[in-house]
């Protein structure tokens, strides 16, 4: 079964595709412009050039491609297009996004998918994996948890797509689950303490992609998603919530991508080995008991490559369940140990 990556000269892009190199696959490479067509030529592999505005196209560029692991973001933008041609040519379908709308519109697409044959595996990156993975190993704990928190740490920085991503949703708010529904909530709703692995630290809400996944992953009703902030972090989340109408305007928009545009691409390597990342998952039952453990592993770009690329493989050869999954209900709670660097601790 042949590959197809796409989005493949991005920060996260060019990642993936040196794990892939390095573990010995050859994917076809794919997205818009010359840049690609260099890449593949440097490597010995195929390219195809092509955007995600021409549905024939794309759909023709699949022909013959057994699985597409998709990098180009904003995937609010990119998704669907993607999607839809995977599901005309039979091709599994896998994302690095962390974006909630994303997870929710390829859910409501699971029929389809499993009429296709085909696999919706959106989230294969650092965003979800593992959180999801995380949240699964302890719904399997405590099966009648109905609460889960999760918080996260990763300290090398962000990718210029990360940060864009960051900007189109700037003055939207944030989002829990209460009683199984996506419910919006203010940005930096709540801040609480928490232990990542180096003492006591504070957290806020914010609207990561496990708000929409882990209810897949595990029916519990109740999450909430938490990132390690600073004071100023948390002064500037509270003040979106007033200036949601002038951050969403078109020339701030503009202004703010440019400024992203003008520095690096992500962090360097230098910083990506010295990064790590931490999550720490609880979770509750209505009678009060609890399960607590915590991962620790490479930071956060880093580990995206190393996740999307073994679930890739994963998937080439034949471990692909048609259908929408996340990746734990796509390969179980114990994917995540199976990812160079990456330990887990039950606490409670």
């Amino acid at each position: 079964m042949s590959a197809l990556l796409y989005g493949v000269t991005g920060y996260t892009g060019r990642l993936i595709l040196t794990e892939c190199l390095a573990r010995g696959l050859r994917p076809i490479l794919s997205g818009r412009g010359q840049a690609v067509r260099e890449l593949a030529g440097a490597h010995g592999l195929e390219a195809r050039i092509l955007g995600l505005d021409d549905p024939t196209a794309l759909r023709r560029a699949l022909a013959g491609v057994g699985a597409v692991l998709h990098a180009a973001g904003p995937f609010s933008r990119t998704s669907r297009p993607m999607a839809d041609a995977c599901l005309a040519t039979g091709a599994h379908y896998l994302d690095i996004t962390g974006e909630i709308g994303v997870f929710e519109a390829l859910a409501a697409r699971n029929d389809e998918a499993r009429a296709a044959g085909v696999m919706l595996l959106p989230g294969v990156g650092f965003d979800v994996v593992p959180p999801d993975c995380l949240a699964a190993h302890l719904k399997r704990r405590l099966p009648d948890a109905i609460r889960l928190t999760l918080a996260f740490q990763s300290t090398a920085g962000l990718s210029r797509g990360t940060a864009t991503t960051m900007v189109e949703n700037a003055g939207r708010g944030g989002a829990i689950r209460r009683g199984g529904a996506i419910t919006p909530v203010p940005a930096g709703w709540k801040t609480i303490r928490v232990d990542l692995g180096n003492g006591p630290v504070e957290v806020t809400t914010i609207p990561w992609g496990d708000v929409a996944t882990a209810w897949y992953s595990t029916g519990i009703p109740d999450i909430e998603v938490y990132t390690r902030t600073s004071a100023a972090s948390r002064f500037a989340l509270k003040a979106s919530r007033h200036l949601g109408r002038l951050l969403g305007s078109a020339p701030i928009q503009r202004l703010l991508k440019r400024r992203i545009r003008s520095g690096a691409a992500g962090p360097d390597e230098s910083a990506r080995a010295r990064g790590t990342s931490r999550i720490r998952g609880e979770v509750a039952n209505a009678a009060g008991q609890r399960a607590c453990a915590r991962l620790t592993g490479p930071e956060g770009y880093t580990m995206t490559a190393r996740t999307a690329v073994s679930a890739l493989e994963r998937v080439l050869t034949g471990d692909a369940t048609p259908g929408f999954r996340t990746p734990s209900l796509a390969f179980g709670p114990d994917f995540i140990l199976s990812i160079e660097g990456v330990t887990r601790e039950d606490l409670l």
